[in-house]
């Protein structure tokens, strides 16, 4: 009797000795976890916050590189139209196209006197650039028309539809004929990009 009475007093203390280790687990467990979200959100967030100024940092240079460096612009020279034969095989296709070209600028290039002012009311006032003197240019350009229209027709005429087609094909006539114009203007001046207007292929 006295055997069974000591049996039925212990089982109860281990149920709660248990209970109580349970419990404690548990709660190291979640204290734990809480421990880990604090841990590992500061982490992040000071990546994040690191990442962030690395990339503030990284567009202010570039913002300030593109201040530093003006966009190279030429003067703009209109070819006119050109209709042409194509160099297609066994039928006849032809080119409409209208090339321009963008050529340096040279200090003759700038008209004399004042610049004009730019801006108005109190805001932004400042001196705009030159007008280029363009009578002047396309006085110099009258004598190398010839010869450029002439390395225009005999690039592209040489081309079959296939061939200018494909924007790659294009890109490839452009440079094509920016370095046969470059040979023409010997130095003085530097072709910039050449432009075609339209460009239909029949």
């Amino acid at each position: 009797m006295v055997d069974m009475e000591d049996r039925e007093k212990s089982i109860p203390a281990n149920n709660n000795s248990t209970n109580k280790l349970i419990i404690v687990n548990f709660a190291a467990m979640i204290l734990l976890f809480a421990v880990f979200m604090i841990v590992n959100f500061f982490m992040q967030d000071s990546l994040l916050n690191s990442k962030l100024k690395d990339l503030k940092l990284n567009q202010e240079e570039v913002a300030e590189e593109d201040q530093g460096e003006e966009i190279d612009k030429g003067i703009i020279v209109d070819l006119g139209d050109f209709v042409l034969n194509l160099s297609d095989e066994g039928q006849r296709k032809y080119l409409k196209t209208n090339v321009a070209l963008e050529l340096t600028k040279l200090p003759r290039d700038i008209q004399g006197g004042a610049p004009e002012k730019k801006g108005g009311h109190g805001h932004g006032e400042g001196e705009a650039a030159p007008a280029p003197n363009v009578s002047a240019l396309a006085e110099e350009m009258n004598q190398y028309k010839p010869a450029i229209r002439d390395a225009v027709i005999t690039n592209l005429s040489s081309k079959t539809s296939y061939d200018l087609m494909t924007a790659a094909g294009k890109e490839l006539a452009k440079e094509q004929i920016a370095d046969d114009i470059n040979a023409i203007l010997g130095g003085e001046r530097e072709v910039l990009r050449v432009s075609f207007g339209q460009f239909i292929i029949q």
